[in-house]
């Protein structure tokens, strides 16, 4: 195993050098041979969260880690272009959810022009461009005519219709990246870029087209998160839910009114505050979440409910572990994460109401 590169994951009250490779090793123990990373081990892979872990790795300068995560994807990848929900333990042989969910099959697009940004290896850029495409192609089949994102396809092949904000933000920022990906192979998709146009719009000036899933923090945060909301506008969402979703010193609420923080919805929190120019609340929210940092293991426990004063679920998840990395990376100037968050190189004015 490497000693990973922690230079600039060290953040004052968040990770010390030793702290950030010990986080990052965690990961590594996880990750299987044949390069799945599932949420633990003995417990489910699902693709998204599998993406997420790899660009953490990424960040750290585990960038062979990181590449077998990606292969994994590409060796699996079905026909249609998608990912089954949830794989037992990372085998691809034992699915335990086979519905297709629209968000985790997009994300492999922001995985991969992470490890491009962070590589700049060609050959791997031309591997992965027909996964990416199929997958692209799968998630825009369920586009609904008001831009928005249809949630999944079940396993009978069946469109479920009903779209999420979570996830459609999810897939903005997902598109963006795949036409970053098309635009450095000179393969331009102009059919890509009306979608995210149009699913931008429906973000921004369409809630009702969305189910209403207002409780929960990450309805709040991912329309900054994904690449829609920006600017004043930014500014004023974050706002404008902060005393609803934060608990001082503690974390994130996951869903109001319960009494769960949870370090996944912290971490992309800090991502968020940072992507608006907001470092000093991000450092704030990533120092608040240290009581679920396991010393041991050097990853973070999923949530705390702090009525009881108790962590749970009582589980070590890669994800989280993945999206603190990341957030860190991103306070930290990481170039490769800063630009896919920060929106360098991505497409913009794909809205025509965006004003840019």
């Amino acid at each position: 195993m490497t000693t990973p590169r922690t230079e600039h994951l060290v953040l004052p009250g968040v990770l010390t050098a030793d702290e950030a490779a010990a986080t990052v090793r965690g990961i590594l123990a996880v990750q299987r041979e044949d390069g799945a990373i599932p949420w633990f081990r003995g417990h489910h892979l699902d693709p998204w969260d599998h993406t997420e872990a790899a660009m953490a790795l990424d960040a750290a300068g585990e960038h062979e880690a990181a590449a077998r995560a990606y292969a994994w994807l590409a060796r699996h990848q079905n026909p249609d272009g998608s990912w089954y929900a949830a794989y037992a333990d990372g085998d691809f042989e034992q699915v335990t959810d086979r519905g297709r969910e629209s968000n985790f099959c997009a994300y492999v697009a922001v995985g991969v022009w992470h490890h491009y940004l962070a590589t700049g290896d060609d050959v791997f850029l031309d591997v992965m461009w027909p996964v990416v495409y199929a997958a692209v192609e799968f998630v825009l089949a369920l586009q609904r005519p008001g831009g928005e994102i249809g949630w999944k396809r079940e396993a009978d092949g069946r469109a479920v219709t009903d779209a999420l904000l979570t996830g459609s933000s999810s897939v903005h920022h997902a598109l963006r990246c795949a036409l970053a990906i098309a635009e450095q192979r000179e393969e331009p998709q102009p059919d890509w870029e009306l979608a995210a146009g149009a699913l931008r719009h429906a973000i921004r000036r369409h809630p009702e087209r969305f189910l209403d899933k207002d409780r929960y923090s990450m309805d709040w945060y991912y329309p900054v998160l994904g690449g829609a909301v920006t600017g004043a506008e930014a500014t004023a969402r974050i706002a404008a839910g902060w005393d609803r979703f934060v608990v001082p010193g503690l974390g994130v609420r996951c869903v109001v009114p319960n009494p769960w923080v949870t370090g996944g919805e912290s971490a992309e929190l800090a991502l968020t505050l940072w992507m608006v120019g907001e470092s000093d609340r991000a450092l704030d929210v990533l120092q608040s979440i240290q009581h679920l940092r396991d010393p041991a293991s050097g990853l973070y426990w999923t949530g705390y409910v702090f009525d009881d004063r108790a962590t749970w679920p009582e589980e070590l998840t890669t994800w989280t572990a993945g999206s603190l990395l990341l957030a860190v990376a991103a306070l930290g100037g990481h170039e490769a994460t800063c630009a896919v968050f920060g929106g360098e190189r991505l497409p913009v004015g794909l809205d025509p109401d965006c004003g840019c």
